[in-house]
């Protein structure tokens, strides 16, 4: 893991504020679900994204199928195609 040299405290409700810089750059807005894990001594933050859910358009849809390791479904694979 890389570190980021931003340290920041928990607030009394057990609160953190991502910095701004760290929320543009992955994409992070106030409706992201963020999935809370722990590695050995770490707690790690992803972007939750369901199984089968559509890298582009964040749909979760039978049609799904893998292109370069990300789940894309058929609409978005249409759209691709028109452009």
């Amino acid at each position: 893991m890389k570190s980021t040299g931003i340290i920041r405290n928990v607030d009394g409700l057990g609160r953190i504020v991502l910095p701004k810089d760290l929320r543009k750059q992955y994409g992070i807005t106030p409706d992201t679900p963020l999935e809370i894990m722990t590695d050995s001594d770490c707690i790690v933050l992803r972007k939750y994204r369901p199984a089968g859910c559509c890298e582009f358009c964040g749909d979760v849809a039978d049609d799904v199928v893998i292109f370069h390791g990300k789940p894309i479904c058929g609409a978005c694979r249409k759209a691709l195609a028109m452009m």
